[in-house]
């Protein structure tokens, strides 16, 4: 499970041969969730502060999450994103 971000605490993986729709996982104090791309809460329970960072990050790096996506479906190695600062 590569580890693609981490900020805040919050540690963002995207595995590899997922399931559509397009989307990554975040861990935060214990708690798991998926996110599609957009930073919308798909499956799991968080804090609300950090799904509104999460969501704040996505919506920064659309276009890298969908790159890392197409990567991951080809077993390439992904790209690191620049946390939220």
């Amino acid at each position: 499970m590569p580890r693609i971000s981490i900020f805040f605490g919050i540690v963002i993986y995207m595995y590899y041969d997922e399931h559509v729709p397009p989307h990554f996982h975040a861990i935060y104090e214990g708690s798991e969730a998926m996110f599609d791309l957009n930073g919308d809460l798909l499956k799991g329970a968080m804090a609300p502060r950090a799904v509104k960072l999460v969501r704040e990050w996505a919506n920064l790096h659309k276009g890298e999450l969908e790159e890392n996506w197409e990567r991951a479906r080809r077993n390439m190695p992904l790209n690191w994103i620049e946390p939220l600062r």
